[in-house]
């Protein structure tokens, strides 16, 4: 029953969703419980993406869906862009972080830092689901310091520049057809489209994760690439603000993601209470599984309008990025103590794949520390309101 039920909706916040938006949730929703649900928790067992619904997703307008329809995109706003996320990542957060890497991350950069001859090569490819892209900003040794990069590119003299460096914890890598990467050069933090198949760019898969298992995480390796300005070079990201502004937009949209997970997991506990039997009578009755209850949806539909009122912000662009770092950190912390609650609740049952509680929750841990640890959400809201940064040396 949880996996076809409507959103949980306490404070009848779907009366304010647009027509639009309503159908976007809708038809997200259908995606996930007819081709997600039946299947995810194989992928994630065996440590697979189901790349067969790539396709599907472009058809149905899910990748890069608040872009411009000149460029085959949706359109569309972005509250109906956070319900498909919420969506994607009530089947897993595999699913989401598919789509907010392809549009956030690598259509967002092109689209906004892009020459008109990128934007027309690649945006339509990506709306499509033709062509896959990552992002590549992480190393090895620089996550929440992405000014140490060490990843370097050098501009030769014959139009060309030299990339060396590696980047690390890449969703999509390994399946990618280009890669956004971003490099040290003598002008700063620069941009850059690199190519599958491009000499000298490897981009080996990591396994043995036990999360995000239904995901693909890679490693990119640059050994001397060599690739062209005209083609490669992203002409308007001139310094680290360029993919800094790509991973605010990636944040909002798993501010709405992990809402999906915890919702899934408040149903799935909701639906067993009310059935599982013990000392003849369901365990619904019993005043602590009802505290939990009751704890759970305050804590969802609190974080449901803390990333409503942002979208409606964001719409009207008067948002700032510390106001997206709040509803990140808010919003994954309480889905990861939803869905500890509900894998409580249903006890041993709550470990098996038959039930996603523990699949959830043990993405939900990488969620909590990707696209900026809670540590520095806390941070970046704290200089907000007292002035003082207290995260640099």
């Amino acid at each position: 029953m949880s996996n076809t039920r409507e959103m949980t909706d306490y404070m009848r916040l779907t009366e304010q969703f647009s027509d639009e938006e309503r159908l976007v949730r809708e038809t997200a929703r259908d995606f996930v419980n007819e081709k997600v649900l039946p299947i995810i928790d194989d992928y994630a067992q065996r440590e697979e993406f189901p790349e067969q619904l790539i396709g599907e997703m472009g058809e149905l307008g899910f990748l890069g869906p608040t872009l411009p329809e000149d460029y085959g995109c949706a359109g569309l706003s972005n509250i109906a862009y956070g319900l498909l996320m919420y969506e994607l990542e009530r089947g897993d957060s595999g699913m989401r972080s598919f789509a907010s890497v392809q549009g956030s991350l690598v259509m967002y950069p092109i689209f906004t830092y892009g020459s008109e001859e990128q934007k027309k090569r690649w945006l339509p490819r990506m709306a499509a689901g033709d062509a896959v892209g990552c992002f590549g900003l992480t190393e090895p040794d620089f996550g929440s310091n992405p000014s140490g990069m060490k990843t370097r590119a050098v501009r030769n003299g014959d139009g060309t520049w030299c990339i060396n460096g590696a980047k690390m914890w890449i969703t999509n890598g390994s399946i990618a057809d280009v890669a956004v990467v971003w490099a040290q050069t003598e002008d700063g933090v620069r941009g850059f489209l690199v190519e599958k198949g491009t000499k000298g760019f490897t981009a080996p898969r990591m396994k043995g994760k036990w999360s995000l298992r239904a995901s693909v995480t890679s490693e990119l390796v640059f050994d001397n690439v060599i690739v062209g300005e005209r083609r490669s070079l992203l002409p308007n990201a001139t310094s680290l603000k360029a993919p800094l502004s790509c991973l605010t937009q990636a944040r909002y949209g798993i501010a709405w993601g992990a809402l999906g997970a915890a919702d899934n997991c408040y149903q799935t506990a909701l639906d067993y209470a009310g059935s599982r039997i013990q000392f003849d009578r369901p365990i619904a009755s019993f005043q602590l599984q009802q505290r939990k209850l009751a704890e759970m949806v305050t804590e969802l539909t609190k974080g449901q309008l803390l990333a409503y009122q942002l979208g409606r912000l964001k719409d009207e662009e008067k948002y700032s990025p510390a106001q997206v770092s709040m509803a990140k950190m808010n919003n994954v912390n309480i889905a990861i103590e939803i869905a500890r609650k509900a894998r409580a609740m249903l006890g041993a049952n709550g470990i098996m794949g038959e039930y996603p509680i523990m699949r959830h929750m043990n993405n939900l841990e990488s969620v909590y520390t990707y696209e900026g640890t809670h540590d520095m959400h806390t941070l970046i809201i704290g200089q907000e309101v007292t002035g003082i940064p207290a995260y640099r040396g």
